[in-house]
Protein backbone atom coordinates (compact mmCIF):
# COMPACT_ATOMS: atom_id res chain seq x y z
CA UNK A 1 0.00 0.00 0.00
CA UNK A 2 1.16 3.12 -0.66
CA UNK A 3 1.76 5.91 2.19
CA UNK A 4 -1.13 7.33 3.35
CA UNK A 5 -1.87 10.77 3.11
CA UNK A 6 -3.34 12.24 6.51
CA UNK A 7 -5.47 15.38 6.66
CA UNK A 8 -1.43 17.07 7.62
CA UNK A 9 -0.39 16.54 4.18
CA UNK A 10 -2.92 17.67 2.05
CA UNK A 11 -2.03 21.32 0.54
CA UNK A 12 -4.89 24.22 0.00
CA UNK A 13 -4.20 24.36 -4.07
CA UNK A 14 -3.42 20.68 -5.03
CA UNK A 15 -5.81 19.24 -7.44
CA UNK A 16 -6.17 15.64 -9.21
CA UNK A 17 -7.58 14.93 -12.45
CA UNK A 18 -10.36 11.73 -12.35
CA UNK A 19 -11.91 10.04 -15.12
CA UNK A 20 -12.79 9.27 -18.12
CA UNK A 21 -15.78 7.83 -18.23
CA UNK A 22 -18.68 7.22 -21.38
CA UNK A 23 -22.21 6.92 -20.24
CA UNK A 24 -24.45 4.83 -22.23
CA UNK A 25 -27.96 5.34 -23.49
CA UNK A 26 -28.95 2.08 -21.29
CA UNK A 27 -27.02 3.73 -18.29
CA UNK A 28 -29.25 6.94 -18.41
CA UNK A 29 -32.44 4.66 -18.50
CA UNK A 30 -31.60 2.58 -16.00
CA UNK A 31 -30.88 4.56 -13.41
CA UNK A 32 -34.06 6.92 -14.36
CA UNK A 33 -36.31 3.95 -14.07
CA UNK A 34 -34.94 3.24 -10.57
CA UNK A 35 -34.03 6.45 -9.52
CA UNK A 36 -35.76 10.07 -11.34
CA UNK A 37 -38.05 8.19 -13.37
CA UNK A 38 -38.71 11.51 -15.14
CA UNK A 39 -40.30 11.60 -18.56
CA UNK A 40 -37.20 13.52 -19.74
CA UNK A 41 -34.81 10.60 -18.54
CA UNK A 42 -36.65 8.29 -20.06
CA UNK A 43 -37.62 8.86 -23.53
CA UNK A 44 -36.14 10.80 -26.23
CA UNK A 45 -39.85 11.45 -27.17
CA UNK A 46 -40.61 12.71 -23.97
CA UNK A 47 -37.33 14.81 -23.72
CA UNK A 48 -38.57 16.21 -26.95
CA UNK A 49 -41.00 17.89 -25.79
CA UNK A 50 -38.98 19.65 -23.35
CA UNK A 51 -36.19 22.25 -23.13
CA UNK A 52 -34.07 19.39 -23.08
CA UNK A 53 -34.95 18.35 -26.65
CA UNK A 54 -33.87 15.11 -26.40
CA UNK A 55 -32.73 12.29 -23.67
CA UNK A 56 -30.58 13.39 -20.84
CA UNK A 57 -29.44 11.89 -18.00
CA UNK A 58 -30.45 13.01 -14.56
CA UNK A 59 -28.24 15.05 -12.51
CA UNK A 60 -28.50 12.79 -9.45
CA UNK A 61 -27.18 10.42 -11.91
CA UNK A 62 -23.94 12.52 -13.22
CA UNK A 63 -23.36 13.21 -9.53
CA UNK A 64 -23.31 9.72 -9.04
CA UNK A 65 -21.00 9.13 -11.75
CA UNK A 66 -18.61 11.51 -9.99
CA UNK A 67 -18.75 9.73 -7.34
CA UNK A 68 -17.69 6.48 -9.14
CA UNK A 69 -14.79 8.19 -11.26
CA UNK A 70 -12.99 9.98 -8.05
CA UNK A 71 -12.96 6.51 -6.13
CA UNK A 72 -11.71 4.82 -8.90
CA UNK A 73 -9.18 7.51 -8.91
CA UNK A 74 -8.68 6.86 -5.21
CA UNK A 75 -8.42 2.96 -5.23
CA UNK A 76 -5.91 3.68 -7.82
CA UNK A 77 -3.43 5.76 -4.72
CA UNK A 78 -4.99 3.78 -1.95
CA UNK A 79 -2.93 6.04 0.54
CA UNK A 80 -5.64 8.90 -0.27
CA UNK A 81 -8.34 6.12 0.39
CA UNK A 82 -6.97 4.77 3.82
CA UNK A 83 -6.73 8.24 5.01
CA UNK A 84 -10.40 9.33 3.82
CA UNK A 85 -12.97 9.32 6.73
CA UNK A 86 -15.87 9.84 4.38
CA UNK A 87 -18.05 13.30 3.71
CA UNK A 88 -20.29 15.81 6.08
CA UNK A 89 -22.16 16.78 2.55
CA UNK A 90 -21.76 18.26 -0.57
CA UNK A 91 -22.28 22.38 -0.78
CA UNK A 92 -23.34 24.07 -4.01
CA UNK A 93 -24.21 21.23 -6.22
CA UNK A 94 -25.12 22.64 -9.59
CA UNK A 95 -26.03 20.84 -12.99
CA UNK A 96 -24.69 23.30 -15.75
CA UNK A 97 -25.73 20.91 -19.26
CA UNK A 98 -27.21 18.04 -19.73
CA UNK A 99 -25.28 14.73 -20.21
CA UNK A 100 -26.34 12.88 -22.99
CA UNK A 101 -25.85 9.45 -24.37
CA UNK A 102 -22.39 9.01 -25.64
CA UNK A 103 -21.12 12.09 -23.57
CA UNK A 104 -17.24 11.13 -21.95
CA UNK A 105 -16.91 12.90 -18.32
CA UNK A 106 -13.52 13.92 -16.76
CA UNK A 107 -13.48 15.48 -13.54
CA UNK A 108 -10.91 17.84 -11.69
CA UNK A 109 -10.91 18.79 -8.09
CA UNK A 110 -9.07 21.20 -6.13
CA UNK A 111 -8.83 21.47 -2.15
CA UNK A 112 -10.13 24.75 -1.71
CA UNK A 113 -9.99 24.69 2.57
CA UNK A 114 -9.08 22.70 5.35
CA UNK A 115 -9.65 22.67 8.93
CA UNK A 116 -8.80 20.61 11.96
CA UNK A 117 -11.94 19.37 13.89
CA UNK A 118 -12.04 21.06 17.08
CA UNK A 119 -14.37 17.87 18.43
CA UNK A 120 -12.66 14.84 17.22
CA UNK A 121 -8.58 15.62 17.29
CA UNK A 122 -8.52 12.61 15.16
CA UNK A 123 -9.84 14.02 12.13
CA UNK A 124 -9.81 17.29 9.79
CA UNK A 125 -12.03 18.60 7.10
CA UNK A 126 -11.16 19.43 3.76
CA UNK A 127 -13.14 21.06 1.17
CA UNK A 128 -12.48 21.19 -2.56
CA UNK A 129 -13.49 22.04 -5.62
CA UNK A 130 -15.49 19.40 -8.26
CA UNK A 131 -16.19 20.24 -11.73
CA UNK A 132 -17.23 17.47 -14.10
CA UNK A 133 -16.70 18.44 -17.76
CA UNK A 134 -18.04 16.44 -20.89
CA UNK A 135 -15.95 15.56 -23.84
CA UNK A 136 -16.12 19.00 -25.56
CA UNK A 137 -14.71 20.67 -22.09
CA UNK A 138 -17.54 21.88 -20.79
CA UNK A 139 -18.81 22.09 -17.57
CA UNK A 140 -21.85 20.32 -16.58
CA UNK A 141 -21.72 19.71 -12.71
CA UNK A 142 -19.55 21.75 -9.88
CA UNK A 143 -19.98 20.75 -6.28
CA UNK A 144 -18.07 21.82 -3.02
CA UNK A 145 -17.88 18.09 -1.02
CA UNK A 146 -17.11 18.46 2.61
CA UNK A 147 -14.38 15.31 3.54
CA UNK A 148 -13.33 14.06 6.39
CA UNK A 149 -9.62 13.13 6.90
CA UNK A 150 -7.48 11.19 9.03
CA UNK A 151 -5.06 12.99 11.20
CA UNK A 152 -1.29 11.72 11.69
CA UNK A 153 -1.21 8.96 14.82
CA UNK A 154 0.39 10.94 17.62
Amino acid sequence: MSEIVYFEDVAIGASSEFGPLTVSRDEIIDFAREFDPQPFHLSDEAAAQTHFGSLASSGWHTTALSMKMMVAAWQEHPGVQAASLGALGVDELRWLQPVRPGDTLRGRSEVVDKKASKSRPEMGIVRTQVTIFNQRDEPVLTMKPIAMFRTRPA
